[in-house]
């Protein structure tokens, strides 16, 4: 059995995917999936003792796709501008709070999957009913946030590369502001430390862990310390560095190592 990293159409993170016949990176194959069989390309090869895809969701990949896969590919994506537009109609006549990113239609049952962005959860059964009345086929709603929104439009970050979530990160991992303070980042403002996304970046968690373990031993800003030439509050700190600007009693701002603390 072989396994693989694979990008399937109308998801936002690549999938692992198990299969039965060798293909390399590239190829597009047809995956099994409970709405219907849906095209993908092979992103990487991965090795079975890979910790973090086995935690993920594991599809089967069917076959090699065909000719006439890629043309009923290529049929269905022709009429997905339309359907979105009937989607967006239709919700605001029903005055439902839903932002429609994308839509594909399966291959196999030719379900429509429209995935959307909403605050919070939407009651849709009703939306749903009406599409597939419309449609005359399945239709399933997938909720995904604005990280997965900003993977499927691809683009470039503030540091002029390509987005992480694009690049290579498989599951996106989940960002907190404590790893914006860690790093000495957060009174740079939200505007400064978020993403095209609009959530914060997920390059604050590359070197989240390195930034703790520097930290060890080292007080809290706005505590107090003593050092040989007395007392003072700590206003900043550099883990980089392993010093420690304080704010003496008398006034005076001195930058101090780790070690000389009392």
């Amino acid at each position: 059995m072989f396994k693989y990293l694979v990008n399937l159409c109308g998801w936002g993170d690549p999938k692992v995917c198990l299969g039965s016949v060798e293909f390399k990176k590239g190829d597009k194959i047809i995956v099994e999936d409970e709405s219907g069989n849906i095209l993908g390309t092979v992103k990487n090869i991965l090795n079975q003792e890979s910790e973090r895809e086995n935690k993920s969701e594991v599809f089967t990949i069917l076959r090699e796709a065909t000719e006439r896969d890629l043309n009923n590919f290529e049929k269905n994506s022709k009429k997905e501008k339309e359907i979105l537009d009937i989607c967006r109609k239709e919700a605001k006549r029903m005055e439902l709070e839903m932002k429609f990113v994308d839509v594909f239609t399966t291959l196999g049952k030719g379900t429509v999957i429209i995935t959307f962005i909403a605050d919070g959860r939407v009651d849709f059964r009703q939306l749903v009913k009406n599409l597939s009345r419309i449609f005359h086929r399945s239709v399933r709603m997938r909720q995904i946030g604005s990280r997965d929104e900003a993977r499927n439009l691809g683009g470039c970050g503030v540091c002029g590369k390509e987005l992480c979530c694009v690049k290579f990160l498989g599951e996106i991992p989940s960002i907190s502001t404590d790893m914006a303070k860690i790093q000495n980042v957060a009174q740079r403002g939200s505007d400064r430390i978020s993403g095209i996304c609009g959530r914060l970046m997920c390059c604050l968690s590359y070197e989240s862990e390195q930034y703790k373990s520097m930290l060890i031993g080292m007080p809290e800003v706005g505590s107090k310390v003593r050092i040989k030439r007395g007392s003072g509050e700590v206003i900043e700190l550099s883990p980089l560095e392993q010093t420690i600007k304080l704010r003496l009693d008398s006034g005076e701002y001195v930058i101090i190592k780790k070690e000389e603390l009392k």
